[in-house]
């Protein structure tokens, strides 16, 4: 697919089709990269993106546990009254 450069105040852009927005993933922000002679735009991802899901399988493999049990500090042992 082509695109034309078109000026936009002292700078220039490129007009994206909605199809094509839609189907990279496009939303407000994105980032931009120059590589192998070319531009590359890849969405700007949350930075807990995928998070939740990371946590639900590990909690479903029994890895969020902490072995050996809890680990007791200084304040445990010398300042903490039960």
């Amino acid at each position: 697919m082509r695109a034309r450069v078109v000026r936009i105040g002292n700078s220039r852009g490129i007009r994206l089709p909605r199809p094509l927005i839609l189907e990279a993933g496009l939303v407000d922000e994105v980032e931009l990269a120059v590589r192998e002679g070319g531009l590359f735009v890849t969405p700007v991802k949350g930075a807990r993106a995928g998070w939740a899901e990371a946590a639900a399988s590990l909690a479903a493999r029994g890895g969020d546990r902490v072995e050996g049990g809890a680990v007791p500090t200084r304040f445990d042992r010398r300042e903490w009254k039960w």
